[in-house]
């Protein structure tokens, strides 16, 4: 049987998270959407995400697709940038 873990998954990861000089900020949501921010421009992207173990991908609610690492707990690699949790 197989075992959905999406919403675990998912609950382990959500929360800010932040490019080192705070430029770009990503909120995943819990309930499955994210909100980033760039500079002053808030919400510059929003849509929908999905975590399968360490690996996320999303849908940008104007059609953009991407995806990213988590390469443990407090980082994620995505679109070329490196963010931290904020804590």
């Amino acid at each position: 049987m197989e075992t959905n873990n999406k919403h675990t998954d998912n609950q382990t990861y959500i929360g800010m998270w932040v490019t080192a000089d705070g430029y770009i900020r990503q909120e995943l949501l819990p309930n499955g959407r994210y909100d980033e921010a760039r500079g002053n421009r808030q919400s510059a992207y929003t849509g929908r995400y999905e975590i399968k173990g360490t690996h996320i991908d999303y849908w940008d609610d104007t059609g953009f697709t991407a995806d990213g690492t988590f390469t443990d707990n407090d980082t994620l690699q995505h679109g070329g940038y490196i963010f931290y949790r904020e804590k």
